[in-house]
């Protein structure tokens, strides 16, 4: 039942962490549980390396990012065929942390997708809702018009209480809501996105939407 649902489902109060997590999370943006359950497990890594005096913590998970670091940290946004794909990210400074960062995309993702988003990217307080988020917001990016899809995947996500803002992505089509962290431009290859490194971007290669 919990893997296979679509919808929310309540869990008895002996549940996993993760389930609680993930649970709490899918009832947020009105999905199945497991949506946010790749985002719930980074959050609990990081809270671990955080408790174990981690200066830079940061866990990646099938696209999902929860990070707490006391250095900016820099992360890029891969979004497949789009033309967008590996050219822009986010600086994060000290003040955005801690953060939860989620994509979720029709293109690259071999999860179930009810949307057409190139990649559905949300920013919330924790890793877990941002997941569950992203699922939401993707499966509202549909139509043959791209440009009102993107738009209706930004409505979704303004009406996901808990969420910081979203980033949008279908072929040509970029469009972002809320309070995101800084957007760069990234000047390095699709294939550079998925090499680890603490280098900072310049902080003036800023995008303009």
């Amino acid at each position: 039942m919990y893997a296979l649902s679509l919808d929310p489902l309540r869990i008895e109060a002996s549940a996993p962490e993760v389930v609680k997590l993930a649970s709490s999370a899918a009832e947020a943006a009105q999905v199945g549980p497991m949506a946010a359950v790749p985002g719930a497990l980074a959050e609990l890594a990081v809270r671990d390396m955080v408790l174990q005096g981690a200066s830079v913590s940061l866990i990646e998970n099938g696209g999902e990012v929860a990070a707490a670091s006391t250095q900016p940290l820099t992360v890029g946004v891969y979004a497949g065929p789009s033309p967008a794909s590996g050219r822009i990210g986010f600086y994060l400074a000290l003040e955005d942390f801690p953060i939860g960062i989620a994509t979720s995309s029709a293109t690259v993702s071999h999860a179930l997708n009810f949307g057409e988003a190139d990649a559905a990217v949300v920013v919330a307080d924790t890793a877990s809702l941002a997941d569950a988020a992203a699922k939401a917001v993707c499966n509202s990016v549909v139509g043959e018009d791209a440009k009102a899809s993107v738009e209706s995947g930004l409505v979704r996500a303004e009406s996901i209480r808990g969420v910081r803002g979203a980033l949008v992505i279908r072929r040509n089509y970029v469009g972002t809501v809320g309070k995101l962290p800084r957007l760069i431009r990234l000047n390095g290859t699709r294939d550079d996105l998925f090499v680890a490194s603490l280098q900072e971007l310049p902080p003036q290669e800023m995008v303009s939407l």
